[in-house]
């Protein structure tokens, strides 16, 4: 092994030996199942807005939509602006209300039981949200252990494919490894004091980067001549948001950019922490540290991919471009020990992004399979120790699920997250809408909608129904629509159809919801 890998991984190995620490010691304080999923509600401001955004942006933020970005140029940014108004909603129409309804509804601690106590079900809500949860957060986690393993790949392979599948291997161990270990140990509480640690790493490094990328790169040369140099020939085609490869965009690029928007409704890793805030005023002065977060961590994505093709000097192609980053910082950290020792700080901000995605979702699955499952359904008189040490051993079962379905090298992490994402979009957000804002939706309307929405996706994005000259195709791949554009608006009809035309809420339903409606909650 060269120098500079070992000198990498030393600062690898002292940032995860921190994380681990941090699992330990929360461990002490991990009492009960509000302790261990929800911290005890006690998030202050900037804890409770940087675990949200980190969670929220995982190995795609600073892999996935970079590497998109350098190969497609500026056309794929109405994701990000989806994305930004998403995040700008979310945290001004659900985070206060979704807290004080939550502490109403019984001191719902999960999304599941704030279904089956908002609407008064007898658990089939609760059931079938928590079943929801198991199946799109193996997926999504599974996309944060590929985006480790790529990054062991790609920095300690040798290049040759036999090499990098072998690395990919003990990289997908090593990572899947620490993410459990301190998800484990402390909860929630460790999950979120480390993701504020993640979200300060992540943002440093994807600041610093391309601005250095960009100042080296023009010192001695144009921009749009070092971009020629990589084969872009039209530097104002790549940069303008209206074309793809020199094509016009799309309406359904457009549109599917626009619609990961609507996924935040239905986030349960992100929900939580709205939940977990220590109290309204808290939530005040979080958004603003969010949205800066947000708009400036996609600018700077956005430079990553566009300033990385004009400055690596290896032109990537569709199976590497989501390394642009990883090659940006080996490129610029270069020289004596002290230099290479940053870089590898640096490249701990993309080993933050993957683990803070990770474990917040392996304790929502864990949540959902304990209380919702286990206590809500199998065991409901089981004691808060049986119960918490069932959400610990959930934690390892997704893991290690998560972990076969990132076996392959091969797997795209934009996909994976493309795929939950609208998984968890149209399942859940149209019923956390209609939960929170209309008094009339009931248990009927809800468990509709949410399985109309898990449906559709499934159909739209896995099943082949179309006829091609190629052979059978999903509906999503014959039209280029993101499932979620379809998925949501097909869930929100079913939920409003079925609640209209099936008995009206009762006086204590109401009567709870115009409480939390006027602030008496």
């Amino acid at each position: 092994m060269s120098t500079t890998n070992v000198i990498v991984l030393c600062a690898f190995a002292f940032y995860m030996l921190v994380m681990i620490g941090i699992g330990a010691f929360y461990s002490r304080k991990t009492k009960n199942n509000e302790d261990y999923f929800l911290g005890g509600r006690n998030l202050g401001a900037w804890t409770a807005a940087l675990s949200a955004e980190a969670s929220d942006m995982s190995g795609w933020l600073l892999m996935g939509l970079p590497g998109s970005f350098y190969l497609l140029g500026s056309g794929d940014i109405w994701i990000a602006v989806g994305l930004l108004i998403g995040t700008v909603l979310n945290w001004y129409l659900i985070s206060g209300r979704l807290r004080r309804y939550t502490i109403a509804a019984g001191n719902s601690l999960t999304i599941p039981s704030f279904f089956e106590n908002r609407f008064k079900d007898k658990g089939a809500l609760k059931l079938v949200s928590a079943i929801i949860i198991t199946l799109f957060f193996a997926v999504y986690t599974a996309s944060a252990f590929s985006s480790g393993a790529k990054l062991f790949a790609t920095l300690f392979g040798d290049g040759s494919k036999a090499s990098y599948e072998s690395t990919y291997l003990i990289g997908l161990i090593i990572a899947a490894a620490v993410i459990l270990v301190y998800t484990f140990l402390g909860g929630f509480k460790a999950v979120c004091t480390t993701d504020l640690i993640q979200g300060i790493m992540m943002l440093v490094a994807i600041l610093t980067v391309p601005i250095i990328a960009y100042s080296v790169l023009t010192f001695d040369t144009s921009f749009s001549g070092a971009l020629a140099q990589h084969g872009v020939t039209d530097a104002g085609s790549f940069i303008n948001p209206m074309t793809v490869e020199g094509a016009q965009i799309s309406w359904q690029q457009v549109v599917s950019g626009l619609a990961w928007g609507l996924g935040y409704f239905g986030m349960p890793h992100i929900l939580v922490r709205f939940m977990a805030i220590k109290s309204e005023a808290e939530i005040k002065k979080s958004r603003k540290v969010a949205i800066t977060w947000v708009t400036i961590a996609f600018i700077a994505s956005f430079l990553i991919g566009i300033v990385g093709r004009a400055y690596l000097k290896a032109q990537l192609d569709a199976d590497t471009s989501e390394t642009v980053f990883i090659r940006m910082i080996q490129q610029l950290f270069t020289g004596n020990g002290f230099v290479i020792f940053i870089g590898g700080i640096f490249l701990c901000g993309i080993l933050a992004a993957i683990m803070s995605t990770a474990d917040s979702q392996l304790l929502v699955t864990a949540s959902a399979i304990s209380e919702d499952i286990y206590k809500g359904t199998i065991r409901k008189k089981a004691s808060e120790k049986s119960a918490l040490w069932v959400g610990r051993i959930a934690v390892v079962v997704i893991a290690v699920i998560a972990f076969v379905i990132a076996l392959d090298p091969k797997s795209s992490i934009m996909g994976l997250v493309s795929d939950a994402w609208a998984g968890f979009g149209a399942a859940f957000g149209p019923i956390i809408l209609l939960a929170l804002f209309w008094k009339r939706s009931n248990w009927q309307g809800a468990l509709a909608g949410m399985i109309a929405g898990a449906v559709s996706i499934i159909v739209w994005d896995y099943i082949p129904l179309i006829s091609t000259a190629d052979g059978m195709v999903t509906i999503g791949s014959s039209t280029g629509l993101y499932s979620l554009a379809v998925g949501f608006p097909a869930a929100l009809i079913v939920a409003v159809i079925v609640s209209l035309v099936t008995k009206k809420p009762d006086a204590v339903i109401v009567r709870e919801f115009e409480s939390v409606k006027a602030h008496k909650a």
